[in-house]
């Protein structure tokens, strides 16, 4: 018995997610998520108090502030997270906060030029993530919507970009590689 079955998309999440069509509307979601990404990296990268002589220092406001956000019976920051900030994070904000710099001048740049689109995209719904799970609402929710649509579309978003290249040279994980068909030299005299 055959229990396997090949489940299809519904043609609207096919249309947007699967064909070039609507890639000029990925590219748009892409730049201006990219310019987003790489505007608070950049700036983040010239503050002293997050990559200078005194790196760590916002982050360490930032995590203290999301701490005192764990009272209450529906606290904005639940109690797992608020260990992690207090165990991981605080004793080590001047790492996080150079990571955290490189995270989004990455994941701006990537999205930018529209290269491992999704890949890109993940990482920056993953930092929007967690800076929601923080307390830090602002743009988050958005940033996170726009990105998780760029992730379910990663194989069109990045068309206009350097995916377009990129992903077939790579290769996919379920594309195989086929040989091509051995055709014999007579068969093209035929075809004449």
């Amino acid at each position: 018995m055959n229990t396997t079955a090949t489940m299809t998309d519904p043609p609207l999440a096919s249309t947007l997610f699967s064909t070039t069509r609507f890639a000029w509307l990925w590219l748009i979601v892409r730049l201006y998520l990219g310019y987003q990404w790489l505007a608070e990296g950049l700036d983040k990268a010239r503050n002293p108090s997050w990559t200078g002589e005194h790196a760590g220092a916002f982050l360490t406001t930032w995590a203290t502030a999301a701490l005192a956000k764990t009272a209450g019976a529906h606290p904005d920051v639940q109690g797992w997270y608020a260990w992690f900030l207090a165990h991981v994070v605080l004793p080590n904000a001047a790492m996080w906060s150079y990571l955290v710099v490189a995270g989004e001048i990455l994941v701006g740049v990537a999205l930018i030029l529209g290269i491992f689109t999704g890949i890109a995209a993940f990482f920056g719904t993953f930092m929007n993530f967690n800076y929601l799970l923080a307390g830090a609402v602002s743009l988050n929710p958005i940033f996170f919507a726009l990105g998780t649509l760029l992730v379910l579309a990663w194989k069109v978003a990045g068309w206009y970009g350097l995916d377009r290249w990129m992903l077939p040279a790579a290769g996919t994980p379920w594309q195989i590689p086929q040989p091509l068909p051995h055709v014999p030299h007579d068969a093209f005299d035929a075809m004449r």
